[in-house]
């Protein structure tokens, strides 16, 4: 089973992003947050193995908070999300294990998740 955290601060994306990953036998989500200190806050307290990050999350810049994480919890996979096309460019080099824009159809959230090496992270 892998745990989810989803980090968004519009809820309609989480909300749709939980809709979506509700449906996938393995997976869990755990947790919601709209800024980066309950985002800090949740991942100390559920331990997930994954965050789906809103790039633009409120708090923290997104390079800064992905520091932040990769120090705190090592294991922990960061897939980016963003509407903002150069936002990829950015999030791939302050080093996100992947990137999915807002505007792609869902096959590709899923097909992303299932693309990442979870099991080996643990």
């Amino acid at each position: 089973m892998v745990r989810v955290l989803l980090a968004d601060d519009q809820i309609h994306v989480r909300s749709a992003l939980r809709l979506l990953l509700e449906n996938e036998p393995q997976v869990e989500v755990v947790g919601e947050a709209a800024e980066s200190t309950s985002l800090l806050a949740q991942i100390n307290a559920l331990n997930p193995d994954l965050v789906l990050l809103d790039w633009e999350l409120p708090g923290q810049q997104g390079s800064d908070l992905l520091n932040t994480l990769r120090l705190q919890h090592p294991k922990l996979l960061v897939v980016a999300l963003s509407g903002r096309p150069e936002a990829r460019c950015h999030a791939k080099e302050a080093g996100v294990d992947a990137f999915i824009s807002k505007s792609d159809p869902p096959t590709n959230v899923l097909s992303v998740l299932r693309g990442l090496n979870i099991r080996n992270r643990e």
